[in-house]
């Protein structure tokens, strides 16, 4: 039986990002994708022009309706663009009880709009990162989440990693994707242990959606029954390949979409 995930999440019409990235990259890894619209916006390959957010009890409707019918073996969450509605999430996840969450606390667009309301951090750090089995900032996202600096190199992502797992957090991934240099790294952090996962950097404007892609993928692979750090592991060899194989796509004039397809595509 192919496992059930379910996405909540902001949606990003140019497909690039948020629940349209959540459900390709389900699709692409064998699952089938739901998907909670936790907000609206209006955006492109170049940035944010608006968002709109539904009603928190609307938003906590929709979980009430996926799982009063449907077995659902992991959930994750992204774009929450106010505190209403990670309450609201929470509490609804929190009575339903899935088997794995992975929280990606999107916070910032690739073009650099932000996604959420002052409110956001206070409200995940004290209903959502404790609830969650899985925590995957990128690195300015775990500096504003933890008030600690940017990290410069793969101690500083552990640095990170851990305190974000000090304030409640049962296994964090800060992401590296912000540094500089030949090598991408992300720092796991589970288990009492660190382990810091290295993939070539991938020249490519085509970034639109990286985090989207690599969490949902995380969560894939845990309702497909990996342990969580080689989840953690395919799903960055997955994102490496979106990345290498990206410029098969020609989406808008500023940063494109990853090729969620393209294990699956003949290629160009």
């Amino acid at each position: 039986m192919r496992p059930n995930v379910l996405s909540i999440a902001g949606s990003d019409p140019s497909g690039g990002a948020g629940i349209q990235a959540d459900l390709k990259t389900f699709a692409a890894l064998g699952c089938h994708g739901m998907a909670v619209v936790a907000a609206l916006t209006a955006q492109n390959t170049k940035g944010v022009a608006g968002v709109h957010v539904p009603p928190a009890d609307f938003v906590a409707a929709q979980i009430d309706a996926v799982f009063a019918d449907i077995s659902v073996a992991a959930v994750k969450i992204g774009m929450l663009a106010n505190g209403a509605v990670v309450e609201a999430v929470a509490d609804r996840l929190r009575a339903h009880g899935p088997p794995f969450i992975v929280l990606d606390p999107v916070l910032v667009a690739t073009s650099g709009d932000s996604l959420g309301a002052p409110d956001v951090v206070d409200a995940m750090l004290r209903r959502l990162v404790p609830l969650a089995g899985l925590v995957t900032p990128n690195a300015p996202e775990a500096a504003r989440l933890t008030g600690l600096p940017r990290p410069r190199d793969a101690e500083g992502l552990g640095a990170l990693a851990r305190a974000l797992h000090a304030s409640g957090a049962r296994a964090v991934l800060v992401k590296g994707g912000h540094l500089e240099g030949d090598t991408s790294q992300d720092a796991l952090f589970a288990d009492g242990k660190l382990r810091v996962y290295s993939a070539p950097r991938v020249a490519t404007r085509n970034t639109h959606g990286t985090g989207c892609t690599l969490s949902s993928a995380i969560a894939a692979y845990v309702a497909q029954g990996l342990a969580l750090e080689d989840a953690v592991g395919a799903a960055k060899d997955y994102l490496t390949g979106a990345l290498r194989e990206s410029a098969a796509l020609k989406v808008g004039g500023g940063h494109g979409p990853v090729n969620h397809f393209w294990k699956l595509w003949p290629r160009a």
